[in-house]
C-alpha cells in the first residue's frame, strides 16, 4: 500500500470530515449531480482538498461542463495521483490527492479545452480559499 505525506486512521479521518465528506473522501463516493456547492462557483482562488488543504486546481482551470460536478482543465502539477478504475463494468482513471490519497473523483479525455482533460471532481472533496 502506498505511503501518504499525510496518514491518520479512518477513526482519525471520521472525525475530521463531515459524513459526506467521510463518504466521498475515504470510501470513494459520489455526491448526487448539480448538488455540490462548487459546481457553478467561479470565483478567483485556489481548491483544495478537504482532508488534508493541499491545493490541488486554481480557479483558471475550472469550466462549466454541464455535467453536474466541478470541472477543471488542469491540475496542479504533482498534486493529483491517477489510478485505473474499474468499477461499475466501466474502466475509467480514478484522482487521488497526492498529499492524503483521499479520492477526488475521476478525469476524463473530454475537456472542451486545449488540455482535452475534464478532472471531474466532487465538492464534497474540495474547498475553496481566495
Amino acid at each position: 500500500m502506498k505511503k501518504y505525506s499525510i496518514e491518520k486512521t479512518e477513526e482519525e479521518w471520521k472525525e475530521k470530515l463531515s459524513p459526506e465528506q467521510y463518504r466521498v473522501l475515504r470510501e470513494k463516493g459520489t455526491e448526487a449531480p448539480h448538488t455540490g456547492e462548487y459546481n457553478l462557483h467561479f470565483e478567483d482562488g485556489e481548491y483544495q482538498c478537504a482532508a488534508c488543504g493541499e491545493q490541488l486546481f486554481e480557479s483558471d482551470a475550472k469550466f462549466e461542463s454541464g455535467c453536474g460536478w466541478p470541472s477543471f482543465d488542469n491540475a496542479i502539477d504533482g498534486k493529483v495521483e491517477y489510478i485505473q478504475d474499474r468499477t461499475f463494468g466501466m474502466i475509467r482513471t480514478e484522482i487521488l490527492c497526492s498529499n492524503c490519497g483521499s479520492h477526488l473523483g475521476h478525469v476524463f479525455d473530454d475537456g472542451p479545452t486545449e488540455t482535452g482533460q475534464r478532472f471531474c471532481v466532487n465538492s464534497a472533496s474540495i474547498n475553496f480559499n481566495q
